[in-house]
């Protein structure tokens, strides 16, 4: 096995067997951070072909998945990160089917008793109250309207979304209140709902944006195993460009040594598609994800995994991550900069803006209240 990041996989012994784990995008599935007790899966080799469902510690029980029902309170969340665009976001899903290995929002699964591991993309939560929670919070007294980001967190058009449609409820509700919305994605499922996003677009109250991590089709698989294509990202773009709704690009996020390489071509094909504005973060490693991603590294990569890290230290101040605001979405160092001139170049050269177009909140109207009368005009 080659480079010491995968020796040090190999030595901590968590990695489980590729067939367990087929279609999915973590390796491991190691206790979250407050568990008092660790959990590894594992073959106590009383499991028999065909025998689905393990023994009674859950050893070697396949990993499918599973989705709850989260009987939420309030469904709007707040946050005054001073290098984040919104003061507001929704999130109908919690965990994510799409299985990135990279994804930031793994960490997040711990604070439910969950690995942020193969839990976080096999144990999913779902908020089928989300739009009646929207409705009665956009109704209270003393609302202000700001754009809401739809899925700021994990993927609001996951595989599961076409079937709970618990997104699609949300922008009804935002619709009907004349509320802008931004929306963040990997899924072409987006543009089942340009029945409702067009509307909203001519009135300025929605955007797009698709995240394109890599053009390569392999490597999108590999990173990103159950999210869609980059081709049909692509063609979504299209498909929102042509229905009058404005589109971004994500390329989020940038790993160094591995992707890249990619930045001027990927934002060739996202203008190409529609795409009016772009953007972009570096590799984000916090809490759990570190070890997370060294262990697909290790797997997916074993001769460039020590050179990713070894970039991204660089770029962090010799640490795996740095969760300083203005520093954490992308690095400091020589590298770096590097990253955001190729970027900001790029973005001229093909007429492409970094700057985020404000979205309209003057036109907000309040749902009525529950019980209360109907308005009259």
């Amino acid at each position: 096995m080659a480079g010491t990041i995968a020796a040090r996989v190999a030595a901590r012994g968590t990695v489980l067997p590729a067939g367990d784990r087929r279609g999915r995008g973590a390796a491991s599935n190691v206790s979250g951070r407050f568990e008092s007790e660790r959990r590894e899966r594992c073959d106590d080799g009383w499991s028999v072909a065909g025998d689905s469902d393990g023994d009674a510690a859950g050893c070697a029980a396949p990993f499918r998945t599973e989705v709850r029902d989260e009987p939420a309170r309030t469904i709007i969340s707040r946050n005054s990160s001073p290098d984040i665009s919104f003061e507001q976001s929704i999130n109908p899903y919690r965990g994510c089917e799409h299985g990135c290995s990279y994804c930031y929002a793994r960490p997040s699964h711990a604070y439910l008793g969950h690995s942020p591991g193969l839990d976080f993309e096999t144990r999913l939560y779902a908020k089928p109250d989300a739009a009646r929670l929207l409705a009665a919070e956009l109704a209270r007294p003393g609302y202000v309207p700001k754009v809401i980001a739809l899925g700021s967190n994990t993927d609001p058009y996951q595989p599961i979304e076409r079937e709970r449609r618990i997104t699609r409820q949300v922008l009804e509700v935002l619709a009907a209140a004349r509320h802008p919305v931004g929306i963040v994605t990997k899924s072409a499922l987006v543009v089942r709902d340009i029945d409702i996003l067009a509307p909203m677009a001519r009135d300025g109250l929605v955007k797009v944006a698709l995240s394109v991590t890599t053009l390569d089709r392999r490597l999108a698989r590999a990173m990103e195993p159950r999210a869609a294509t980059p081709g049909k990202r692509l063609e979504a773009m299209r498909r929102l460009r042509d229905a009058g709704i404005p589109v971004a690009a994500m390329v989020a996020p940038v790993i160094p040594s591995l992707t890249d390489h990619e930045i001027e071509r990927i934002l060739a094909a996202v203008r190409d598609a529609g795409a009016s504005e772009a953007g972009y973060v570096l590799l984000r490693l916090p809490l759990e994800l570190k070890d997370l991603f060294r262990e697909w590294l290790a797997e997916a990569f074993p001769g460039r995994a020590d050179r990713v890290l070894a970039l991204l230290r660089d770029m962090h101040g010799g640490r795996d991550y740095v969760a300083e605001f203005g520093t954490r979405q992308r690095g400091a160092g020589p590298y770096a900069r590097q990253i955001a001139a190729r970027f900001r170049l790029a973005l001229g050269r093909l007429g492409l803006d970094e700057r985020r177009r404000p979205l309209r909140t003057d036109l907000f109207v309040p749902p009525a209240p529950p019980g209360s009368q109907l308005r009259l005009l």
